[in-house]
């Protein structure tokens, strides 16, 4: 008889997030859209809007697909080119 211990492995636990920004003028903000359908709508509309009010640019990433987590490199690039990134989920 083999038996398996529900409660499996312990996790890691999660990456802590970064400080917030206290101003976004002049800031970079990266899109980070996903392809779910009008996530782009959703983000992009955002990202318009805090760089009209705040002089901030966008950078524009999409993910292969919804399904599919992004992959480290373009999280890294991202890291590496924007000060703030944007992504959501829309359907």
């Amino acid at each position: 008889v083999l038996i398996h211990r529900p409660d499996g492995d312990l996790a890691t636990p999660p990456a802590q997030r970064a400080p917030a920004l206290a101003v976004l003028t002049g800031r970079r903000i990266g899109i980070l859209d996903n392809r779910k359908p009008n996530a782009d709508v959703l983000l992009e509309h955002l990202a318009k809007r805090l760089s009209e009010r705040t002089g901030a640019t966008v950078v524009h990433t999409a993910t292969k697909n919804a399904a599919i987590p992004c992959e480290d490199q373009v999280l890294g690039l991202l890291a590496e080119e924007v000060d703030v990134i944007l992504t959501g989920t829309a359907d």
